[in-house]
C-alpha cells in the first residue's frame, strides 16, 4: 500500500521526521518497503498484512499515526447536499445471489459535467500510482484510496431499464470490461447487470458498455460488499486483478460501505456538479453487531512481561476505535464510535452486557467494524503491545513460558506420512459410513454386526465401517472409472468395532490400497518400521482372508501382537469391487506403531570396511514360508549378516520336483573388525545353508 505524505496531512498532523514515522509504523506492524519523491510529494510504501484491510486506505494509516503520536484525527464529513427527487424513483436494485453479494447501495446524481480532475486530486492519485482519467472516475478511485472501500460509477443513461440486478452469469454470457478485453463468465461468478446484460464483473472490474465518458450527464454510484472467496476465485480464473478485487478479497468494513457512498457523492458534486437524488437504494443485509471482548489487565504482565497502566491501556484501545461496553443498554452512533468515517450513519443497538470483571481488573470492549481480526483477549493484548511499543519491553523481562512439544502420536504420523508419500502413495479421506454390501465384504477385526446410524450420510450408507479397506477400494474403483493412470492411496482414520452393551471400540488404523504387488507393499510396511526404529521383528503368519489370494496374503505380527493384514486381491475380490487391475491392500493398527516407535534420534558411525554379497538359492517344500527361512538365516548369520534381501520364488515341477519351490535371496555381509575375505564369506554362507537344511529340509539348488 502506497500512501502520500501530503494526503495523510489532511487527516492528521505530521510534525515528526519522516524516518521516525517509518520506524514507528514498522514497529507497529507495518513493514516499511521504501520511500520516494513523486512530483513534490512523498510516496511511502508500507506492507499491509492480510488481517489489516482497514489500512488499505489513507484513513486507516492516519488513524494508526494519530494513536501512535496522540494526535487528533480529522474526518471528512461525507454529508452531500441532496435534491428533492428520490433515488428510489430513479432506479431499482435486486440481489439474486445474496451468498455472493450481501449488500448493495445505489445513489443517483443527475446533470454532472465530466472533465479533468483538479490538480490536487490528480497529484495525489499519481503519487499512489494511479493515472487520472476524469473527475468522476478519479473521485471513485480517490475514495477507494482514502478509506479502502471500492466503488464504481455507471453512466445512468446506458443502464437498460435504469435498474441494477446482482446475479450469477447466464450460460454463455461474456462481458467487455473497461480494459476493452472480453471475458467469459461462469455461473460461480457474480455480475452486476442491468435489465438485459452484465455491465460489470462484481467486485473486480466495470464493463465498457456503461463506463463514464465525456458525454455522460447522469451517474449511478455503486457501493457494495461482496463475498471474498468469490472475488478471489473470479479474479484468478479471469487473471484479472484490480485494486478493488484486492480489497474485497480481504473484506471491507461493512459499516463503511454507506459512508464511502456518501463521500463519493460529496466529492462528485464538488468537482463535477449535478444534483444528488435524495436517499439511496440500500438492498441486502445490514451490518451485524460485534461481539464484546474482555481484556484482563493481569494478562498484560503475563504475556508482555511488563506492567502497562490501566488508563494507558484504555486510552490505546479506545483511540483505535474500540468502544467500552457499559452495563446498561446504550446506543452509539458512528461518530461516537470514532469510526474515522467508516461506519454507517445509523445507530447500532447494544444489548445489556455488564463487564464480567470487578472494577479496575479489566475492560470489556466492542471492536470497531473495520477490525474483524479483534475477536479474542490476546488480540487486544497485541494491540496494546504494538502501540505502547515493543521497544519498551526490556530484554530481561520475565515472561513465563512452558515448553511445548508435539504429541507422540503426531510425531509418528508425520514419519508415516513422509514414508508413504515418498513411496508415491497419496493420502485419501473417505467417509466413516459405508453401504451394507461394502461393510460385509471385508471385516478382519470382528464378526460382530456393524453399528448403524439413525440417518444415512449419503443414500444407503448408514453402517459405521469396521475396516478402512472397503472405503479405499471404492475410491480406487472411482479412479479407475475415470482412467486415472496411478491409483496409490492410504488413509489414517478410525474404525468402529461393536461391543455388546458398550460404546464401540474406536481404533485408529492405517489402510493402504495399491496397484503394486504383494512384495512391494510388504517392503513399504517394513520401511515404515525402519523409519520409526521399532526394534521389533515383523512376522508374517498364514491367514485365510476374504477377497485375498491365499498365496499372497498374511496376518502381520509385531512383537508377537497382531499388527494387521496384508494381501493381494483374488480374482473374485477384484470382481466384487469391480476392479480391473492388480490390487494389494494392507491394514495396520496405528496404536502398535506408536507404542513400538523409537523417536529418539539414533547415531551409528559409518562402517569403515566394505561389504560383500552372497546369493543363496534354496529348494524347499511348498509349505515352507519365506518368513521361516529369513528367521533362520538371520539367527545363524550373526552380527556379520548386515542385511537379507528376498529376490524371487521359482516353481518348476520337472526341475525341482512336485510340491517344491526355490527361494532366491541375497546376503549383505560386513565385519566391524576388518574386510571380509572370500573364505570367511563362503564359510558363513555354508553355515546358513546347513542350518536351513537341518531346520527346513532345504537343499541348495544346483540346476
Amino acid at each position: 500500500m502506497i500512501v502520500s505524505w501530503n494526503w495523510l496531512k489532511q487527516y492528521v498532523l505530521l510534525d515528526m521526521p519522516l524516518d521516525e514515522l517509518e520506524r514507528r509504523l514498522m514497529m507497529a506492524g507495518f513493514n516499511h518497503e521504501g520511500t520516494e519523491e513523486v512530483g513534490g510529494d512523498i510516496a511511502i510504501d508500507l506492507e499491509i498484512t492480510s488481517n489489516r484491510p482497514d489500512c488499505l486506505g489513507h484513513l486507516g494509516v492516519a488513524r494508526e499515526i494519530s494513536v501512535l503520536w496522540n494526535r487528533e484525527l480529522k474526518l471528512p464529513a461525507a454529508a452531500p447536499k441532496e435534491g428533492k427527487q428520490t433515488a428510489a424513483s430513479l432506479t431499482k436494485v435486486r440481489i439474486e445471489c445474496p451468498d455472493l453479494c450481501n449488500r448493495y447501495i445505489a445513489r443517483v446524481i443527475r446533470g454532472v459535467k465530466v472533465g479533468p480532475s483538479p490538480k490536487w486530486m490528480a497529484m495525489r492519485l499519481e503519487t499512489v500510482g494511479l493515472t487520472p482519467i476524469n473527475n468522476v472516475v478519479d473521485v471513485s478511485n480517490y475514495v477507494l484510496m482514502e478509506c479502502g472501500q471500492p466503488l464504481h460509477t455507471f453512466d445512468y443513461a446506458k443502464l437498460a431499464g435504469h435498474e441494477i440486478v446482482v446475479r450469477r452469469p447466464r450460460e454463455g454470457e461474456t462481458i467487455e470490461a473497461i480494459d476493452h478485453k472480453t471475458y467469459p463468465l461462469t455461473p460461480d461468478m457474480c455480475v452486476i447487470a442491468d435489465a438485459q446484460n452484465p455491465v460489470a464483473i462484481g467486485g473486480v472490474m466495470g464493463g465498457a458498455s456503461t463506463e463514464v465518458a465525456e458525454r455522460t450527464k447522469d451517474l449511478l454510484i455503486e457501493a457494495a460488499e461482496f463475498d471474498p472467496v468469490s472475488i478471489r476465485s473470479t479474479a484468478r480464473k479471469l487473471n484479472l486483478h484490480s485494486d478493488s478485487s484486492y480489497r474485497f478479497e480481504r473484506r471491507v468494513d461493512p459499516e463503511g460501505v454507506e459512508w464511502a457512498s456518501r463521500r463519493c457523492c460529496e466529492l462528485i458534486l464538488e468537482l463535477a456538479g449535478g444534483e444528488l437524488a435524495a436517499g439511496a437504494v440500500d438492498v441486502g443485509q445490514q451490518p451485524l453487531p460485534r461481539e464484546p471482548v474482555t481484556l484482563r489487565f493481569s494478562q498484560l504482565k503475563r504475556i508482555l512481561g511488563i506492567e502497562v497502566p490501566a488508563e494507558r491501556v484504555r486510552e490505546i484501545l479506545l483511540a483505535l476505535g474500540n468502544y467500552e461496553r457499559s452495563g446498561a443498554t446504550a446506543g452509539l452512533s458512528s461518530s461516537d464510535a470514532g469510526t474515522a468515517g467508516q461506519a454507517s450513519s445509523g445507530t447500532q443497538s447494544i444489548s445489556p452486557h455488564p463487564n464480567p470483571l470487578p472494577e479496575g481488573e479489566g475492560i470489556t470492549l466492542i471492536p470497531p467494524s473495520w477490525r474483524r481480526d479483534l475477536t479474542r483477549e490476546i488480540d487486544l493484548i497485541e494491540e496494546v503491545g504494538r502501540i505502547y511499543g515493543y521497544d519498551e519491553i526490556p530484554e530481561d523481562a520475565a515472561v513465563p513460558m512452558a515448553p511445548s512439544s508435539k504429541r507422540r502420536e503426531d510425531r509418528v504420523l508425520e514419519k508415516i506420512r513422509r514414508v508413504l508419500t515418498s513411496a508415491g502413495i497419496d493420502e485419501a479421506l473417505t467417509l466413516s459410513v459405508v453401504e451394507e454390501q461394502l461393510s460385509a465384504a471385508f471385516s478382519p477385526w470382528t464378526d460382530a454386526e456393524p453399528l448403524r446410524t439413525s440417518m444415512p450420510v449419503i443414500r444407503g450408507a448408514n453402517f459405521l465401517r469396521r475396516s478402512l479397506i472397503p472405503s479405499l477400494l471404492g475410491a480406487r474403483k472411482t479412479n479407475e472409472s475415470l482412467s486415472n493412470p496411478e491409483i496409490e492411496l492410504f488413509e489414517i482414520a478410525k474404525i468402529y468395532l461393536p461391543r455388546p452393551k458398550k460404546l464401540p471400540d474406536e481404533q485408529v488404523m492405517l489402510g493402504i490400497a495399491s496397484g503394486r504387488d504383494f512384495s512391494t507393499i510388504k517392503g513399504i510396511v517394513e520401511s515404515l518400521l525402519e523409519s520409526l526404529k521399532c526394534g521389533v521383528e515383523l512376522d508374517a503368519v498364514d491367514a485365510a482372508l476374504p477377497l485375498m489370494d491365499p498365496g499372497q496374503s498374511c496376518r502381520l505380527q509385531l512383537g508377537g501382537k497382531t499388527f494387521g493384514f496384508l494381501g493381494s486381491l483374488s480374482t473374485e475380490g477384484l470382481k466384487q469391487f469391480d476392479l480391473r487391475g492388480q490390487t494389494t491392500v494392507a491394514e495396520l493398527k496405528l496404536g502398535l506403531l506408536v507404542e513400538a516407535a523409537n523417536l529418539m534420534p539414533q547415531y551409528a558411525p559409518l562402517p569403515p570396511y566394505p561389504a560383500v554379497t552372497r546369493d543363496i538359492n534354496l529348494v524347499v517344500d511348498e509349505a515352507v514360508r519365506w518368513a521361516e527361512i529369513a528367521e533362520t538365516v538371520r539367527a545363524n548369520g550373526g552380527p556379520i549378516c548386515e542385511g537379507l534381501e528376498y529376490r524371487d520364488t521359482y516353481r518348476d515341477a520337472q526341475r525341482l520336483g512336485q510340491g517344491k519351490k526355490s527361494l532366491l535371496m541375497t546376503l549383505l555381509l560386513r565385519s566391524k573388525e576388518g574386510t571380509l575375505t572370500n573364505q570367511q564369506a563362503d564359510e558363513l554362507r555354508e553355515r546358513i545353508v546347513a542350518a536351513c537344511k537341518t531346520k527346513h529340509g532345504a537343499e541348495l539348488r544346483t540346476i
